[in-house]
């Protein structure tokens, strides 16, 4: 959607639902190495093997509650744009007044492909809860329902995406896999599941999709007016 919701700018976007990825497969269910329970020692054997093979200071920390910190990256691959909120400073009517009143609004931008964050959290930090960090640090007001975060994993030349649910553990997940990305990396996506979640939308953002819509179904009936006239023509040619 295009800055302060104006219809030329959400020209630009779609409504309709975008494939995950053309060369991805994608999987409902965890891998069987991810059902893997830890006990307490074996958490912490895993946190020593996974801290030397890392060759940066990403390192993950066994707490004294049993619980773990530790960083895993995102990559944002989102395909719409995303809404920041904005401020116009409007001068005020009133003489007299010292200061100008701010007027909060909201722009949209597309983030640039392979955009990378690396967030700290905790070993019992859900996924949902890490995509309302993300939101935060790139101050994303959008639904957070509008997102989802995927894991994905390479094996034999070959692209696998999963969604995780709201309550997964990335960063479990992350001790699990070890710190190869090909094994297992964290993309955030938009939430696409066949339908479009109208609820999750603004009222000004309807507004631009019906726009939209209205503007595709004059064109396409404009197309098949044109086409009937020209075989119309034809026929009359020919009679």
């Amino acid at each position: 959607l295009g800055a302060g919701g104006t219809p030329g700018q959400a020209g630009r976007s779609s409504p309709v639902t975008v494939p995950l990825s053309p060369d991805a497969v994608t999987q409902d269910e965890p891998s069987e190495w991810e059902k893997t329970e830890l006990d307490q020692a074996q958490v912490e054997q895993r946190i020593k093997e996974y801290n030397s093979q890392i060759n940066s200071n990403l390192f993950m920390s066994l707490n004294k509650d049993g619980s773990y910190t530790g960083f895993i990256k995102v990559q944002l691959k989102l395909v719409r744009p995303v809404s920041v909120p904005a401020t116009k400073r409007v001068p005020s009517l009133q003489a007299g007044r010292p200061h100008p009143q701010g007027v909060k609004r909201r722009t949209s931008f597309y983030l640039p492909k392979g955009t990378v964050k690396h967030l700290h959290i905790l070993s019992h930090t859900r996924a949902s809860e890490v995509i309302d960090a993300l939101l935060r640090k790139f101050t994303v007001i959008d639904n957070p329902r509008k997102f989802a975060l995927f894991e994905r994993s390479e094996k034999d030349e070959q692209v696998y995406l999963r969604k995780l649910s709201d309550d997964e553990q990335p960063l479990r997940l992350r001790l699990l896999a070890g710190p190869s990305e090909k094994v297992l990396s964290f993309v955030l996506k938009e939430n696409e599941t066949g339908e479009v979640n109208w609820d999750a939308f603004t009222l000004p953002e309807l507004h631009n999709f019906l726009l939209i819509l209205q503007r595709e179904e004059e064109e396409h009936v404009r197309r098949l007016r044109h086409r009937y006239a020209r075989c119309r023509q034809k026929m009359q040619e020919a009679l």
